[in-house]
């Protein structure tokens, strides 16, 4: 199975809160209302460079812009 990059989430016990979930290496979850993110798996030492947070800010920014653009189309 081909999965998207990214994939909204919602839970009826937490009605106030949507998710994207990134299906990629490194997985993560984040709550888009505090950007907050929890990974699925644990990260390495080495992933605590200067290069990982720029990748992981430039993931942030695409998950919320996917964000955005999937709550654009459910309201249009």
């Amino acid at each position: 199975m081909i999965l998207p990059k990214f994939l909204l989430a919602d839970n009826s016990k937490h009605e106030d809160v949507m998710y994207v979930l990134h299906t990629e290496y490194p997985r993560f979850i984040m709550d888009v209302t505090t950007d907050e993110v929890e990974f699925f798996e644990e990260l390495e030492e080495d992933q605590e460079t200067d290069d990982f947070k720029t990748s992981m800010i430039q993931l942030i920014e695409e998950a919320l812009a996917f964000y955005d653009h999937e709550l654009n189309n459910l309201l249009s």
